[in-house]
């Protein structure tokens, strides 16, 4: 028998989604499995998702939307659902993120959530997020589709040199990020420079932060703790760190320097031989 347990779609996007899905596959006429058939899943997993046990991926909203007729209305509601499993503390950032024209960030451990590839976001996310991991992978990944917009924002990236040897995932799982990174020299809206250890002390000593600035709306300055993130738009804070960043992003290496940095370390510590882009920019 299929589960025909009902929800309250008020009570959360997820929610939401699951009902909707229910309704639009019931006015076509079709089984969960009939519509498992349609899109390339299970008759399980939509039920799954129906029931809001499952957290659907941005793939299985494009192909519902296409078997279904909806006109797009689940690739819409689908970036809600996944932001709505990131931390109820991170939620504000992210939708501001989205909404930002420039992003200025320096990340003193870890790649930038924006530029992270799956395997290495599975790695750090899986320290701490083990019972929800694979939705909280997907919110990730579905967060950089900001990058791949007709208008995206201006990310400018200062990572600390440490970011390259901590390895984060293993030697393949590195490999592949710094490749990744390398791949983004040359991109018209997203700069990357490399702090490197020899720049000693410096402007953000404190640790990592981002600056994000809107066509209409204050600048807002973000850090993290441990369990919560910081925002603020106090200008005297605005001004003072983003002093700092431009203090950073002189003593941090060029972009070429950078890219020339980043293919070394490839190649030396994680057993990877440069492309020939990486080599040219070098």
């Amino acid at each position: 028998m299929p589960n025909i347990r009902r929800l309250d779609p008020t009570a959360s996007p997820l929610d939401y989604f699951g009902s909707e899905l229910r309704r639009y596959r019931e006015s076509a006429g079709l089984s969960q499995k009939e519509l498992g058939d349609c899109i390339f899943c299970t008759g399980s997993l939509v039920g799954q998702i129906e029931t809001a046990h499952k957290v659907p991926t941005r793939e299985f909203a494009e192909r519902a939307d296409a078997a279904l007729m909806t006109d797009g209305g689940f690739s819409r509601l689908v970036g809600l659902v996944l932001r709505s499993q990131l931390p109820a503390w991170f939620q504000p950032f992210v939708e501001l993120e989205t909404r930002a024209s420039y992003i200025s960030t320096y990340q003193c451990q870890l790649v930038y959530g924006l530029l992270q590839t799956e395997a290495y976001a599975r790695a750090v996310l899986g320290i701490d997020q083990t019972d929800k991991l694979d939705e909280m992978v997907a919110a990730r990944m579905d967060r950089q589709l900001v990058l791949r917009r007709e208008q995206p924002p201006v990310l400018w990236t200062v990572l600390d040199e440490a970011a390259l040897y901590r390895q984060i995932g293993g030697r393949e799982v590195m490999r592949d990020q710094l490749e990744h990174l390398l791949g983004l020299f040359g991109q018209p809206w997203t700069h990357l420079q490399i702090l490197p250890f020899t720049a000693g002390q410096h402007a953000a000593m404190m640790g990592s932060f981002t600056l994000l600035r809107f066509d209409d709306d204050p600048d807002i300055h973000y850090s993290e703790s441990y369990d919560q993130g910081h925002m603020t738009a106090n200008p005297d804070v605005i001004r003072e760190r983003s002093v700092g960043y431009a203090r950073l992003q002189a003593d941090a290496l060029s972009e070429r320097e950078s890219a020339a940095l980043i293919a070394r370390v490839m190649e030396e510590r994680y057993g990877e031989q440069p492309g020939s882009d990486a080599r040219a920019l070098a």
